[in-house]
């Protein structure tokens, strides 16, 4: 029996570089699909191409337009292809009409000095912190369990934008690229934490890196993912957002994103 995040990413190829794709109710957001669906969707679809140079090192993607359920078309071109990386960009179109543009880089990963300075937060074991849901109309946070150590959304405002959870698919699933351009979205809003309320919010611009290797992917297997977010500056109507994904010590993933909020009152 198939996973329902990968019905949900599932494309067609056509010709020219053109993938087909359906959107799922299951990653429904409160309008149109879950942002990093999309991604995931594009990740998939670039792993695909019979091109593809290597795996998935830097994805952006611009909502350019809120993606409407249903049918999509993801146009893709490579732009350059050099010994170890190779450069993309694509846009999803709608009924002609384009939602969303991004580029992309893959590459051959080779072994070099390494050393990360991002510091890991602390966290208790994941099965000594409560699950918790989010309201019914997110439909795609059912898809996750989610363990927040700090951060999670109550009733009250918070002076502090950061959260850091535990994360991992429900039902479970081993970690790939595409889950992973997942979660680097799996973060609500950080609007939301600061006035403890939901308000209207979107993400306009999303930037993942990559920083997990095949191998790493597969020792994380499905265990638990350690997320965090902060916001950096709110005002004029948007925020940037910033993510680590952390499997044990090891910095799976980062990202940054630039969200629109409007104002209860506005």
């Amino acid at each position: 029996m198939s996973h329902v995040f990968d019905e949900a990413i599932t494309v067609q190829a056509q010709s020219n570089g053109v993938f087909h794709a359906v959107t799922h109710d299951a990653y429904n957001n409160m309008v149109g699909p879950f942002g990093g669906i999309t991604a995931a969707t594009v990740v998939n679809a670039l792993q695909q191409h019979p091109d593809v140079l290597g795996g998935p090192l830097a994805l952006t993607i611009n909502y350019a337009a809120p993606v409407a359920n249903g049918t999509l078309d993801l146009r893709t071109s490579i732009v350059r292809t050099n010994r170890t990386n190779q450069h993309w960009t694509f846009t999803i179109e709608q009924e002609g009409e384009v939602v969303s543009t991004g580029n992309a880089v893959f590459g051959v990963r080779r072994e070099s000095w390494s050393d990360t300075e991002a510091v890991k937060p602390s966290a208790p074991p994941p099965e000594t912190v409560a699950a918790v849901d989010f309201p019914e109309f997110i439909a795609w946070a059912r898809n996750y369990e989610k363990r927040f150590v700090v951060g999670g959304l109550g009733d009250d405002k918070s002076p502090d934008s950061t959260s850091t959870l535990w994360l991992r698919d429900l039902p479970e699933r081993p970690l790939d690229y595409p889950s992973l351009a997942s979660m680097a979205d799996a973060f609500f809003p950080r609007v939301f934490l600061r006035h403890g309320t939901y308000m209207p919010a979107g993400t306009i611009t999303l930037t993942t890196y990559f920083h997990a290797t095949p191998a790493e992917l597969a020792t994380q297997g499905s265990d638990h993912v350690l997320g965090t977010a902060q916001a950096g500056r709110f005002g004029n109507g948007h925020f940037d957002q910033s993510s680590q994904l952390w499997g044990g010590d090891v910095l799976l993933a980062t990202s940054h994103q630039l969200v629109y909020f409007k104002d209860l009152q506005g």
